[in-house]
């Protein structure tokens, strides 16, 4: 940790980004990872990135561009760069009209394709803080029609720091207000004035640090028969919101579904993949 900042470091921190500055940090954090930050919120990365001028004793947010850009450890400041840029708000059971048509439509017809092998490999890109993959780890495990089927949740983020939170599978009463009582008192122990989620649970989860934005590193992920990429796409312009939607595309089997938010939408796909209403959601599969 860094000793605090001069008297003449935080007055200069003080004055803000300048518009050059603010252009060069956002055309770099386009470029490593897609993330759009609007001409309106200067102060939004200001007031995120001010911990790191601190931290690493730096008088100006332009030092701090140019440490990204070109100091030894720049690769571990990115980790630090990328946990505070992306929101990570999320809880257990987020958006039920998505999960039923997962449980009752999708599932079911995945099942039918995969009834050979009796596999089912699913994948919650930008899984946050892990309250995604295990919902459908919890849904699944009260799906008796799977007894005896193998299944593999992948989850996936682009901050470190946040996936730890999430393999430690530690949460709060509140991000489990919506988990069914069955299954909490089946899958949660009480750990002080939190839950930590069961092993059985935790074991059918594997978390990985993957960039969306980071193409040749999405093209190791196949064979996938259900993508979750809820609530992310919103941070991306059109432009990489299509390269991310055209690889994660590439990802899935053929007739393999994506589910993204309810505020999100898919434009210029119809020849990759095709929406279709399933009870009160919208669902995307692969043609």
């Amino acid at each position: 940790m860094g000793s605090p900042v001069t008297k003449a470091e935080a007055e200069n921190s003080k004055r803000g980004m300048d518009a050059e500055t603010f252009k060069l940090l956002r055309e770099f954090i386009y470029e490593q990872t897609g993330i759009t930050f609007q001409e309106n919120q200067k102060y939004l990365l200001e007031s995120r990135l001010a911990s790191r001028l601190k931290e690493h004793k730096l008088a100006t947010y332009a030092d701090y561009v140019n440490y990204l850009r070109f100091d030894t450890y720049r690769d571990r400041e990115l980790v630090s760069l990328y946990g505070l840029i992306t929101t990570n708000e999320t809880y257990f059971y987020r958006d039920q009209p998505q999960l039923d048509s997962f449980i009752k439509t999708v599932i079911p017809a995945v099942m039918e394709a995969n009834k050979a092998s009796r596999q089912i490999r699913i994948w919650s890109a930008a899984c946050s803080s892990g309250d995604e993959p295990y919902t459908l780890a919890l849904m699944l495990s009260d799906y008796a029609p799977l007894v005896n089927w193998n299944i593999e949740i992948l989850a996936t983020d682009i901050s470190e720091p946040i996936l730890k939170m999430a393999s430690a599978g530690v949460y709060t009463a509140h991000a489990l207000r919506h988990v069914p009582p069955h299954l909490k008192t089946r899958h949660f122990n009480a750990q002080g004035e939190n839950f930590a989620i069961s092993s059985t649970i935790k074991s059918r989860v594997k978390f990985m640090n993957l960039n969306l934005y980071d193409r040749p590193r999405l093209k190791l992920v196949r064979g996938i028969d259900i993508v979750f990429c809820r609530n992310c796409l919103i941070y991306f312009d059109e432009k990489a919101k299509h390269q991310i939607a055209i690889d994660i595309a590439g990802a899935l089997k053929p007739n393999g579904y994506l589910i993204i938010g309810f505020s999100e939408s898919l434009t210029k796909m119809s020849d990759v993949l095709r929406s279709q209403h399933i009870g009160r959601a919208v669902v995307y599969q692969k043609i």
